[in-house]
């Protein structure tokens, strides 16, 4: 079911729920760190370091620090690939598969709120 909402409603929407991220005891995670996340755990495996900084347009670097994050947190993990140890595979986890489904839920109870 689609919710028709405007660019204010939208961007409400998106106020709120980071409002809620923020107000828990959880990670708060940044933009960048949260687009990992989500590419990982909406998109096939495999993901990689190489492959995520390639398809986000940023540096290996600086997903190494977004993974340390959210890898401290438990929300992904990581592991060299068995095949090429020059790569490093990113791994999904329990914690972080719950984390994702709160988002998500929390998103469409708002988006019904504002939507009204």
């Amino acid at each position: 079911m689609a919710i028709d909402i405007c660019a204010g409603q939208a961007l409400k929407l998106w106020h709120d729920v980071t409002h809620d991220m923020v107000l828990e005891e959880e990670s708060d995670l940044s933009s960048r760190q949260m687009m990992v996340l989500l590419t990982v755990y909406l998109e096939t495996p495999p993901h990689t370091v190489r492959g995520l900084a390639a398809k986000l347009g940023v540096t290996k670097p600086a997903i190494t620090r977004a993974l340390d994050t959210m890898g401290r947190a438990g929300l992904l993990t990581r592991r060299r690939d068995d095949k090429d140890k020059r790569n490093v595979v990113i791994l999904r986890t329990v914690k972080g598969a719950l984390y994702v489904d709160k988002l998500g839920h929390k998103i469409v109870r708002q988006a019904h709120t504002i939507a009204g």
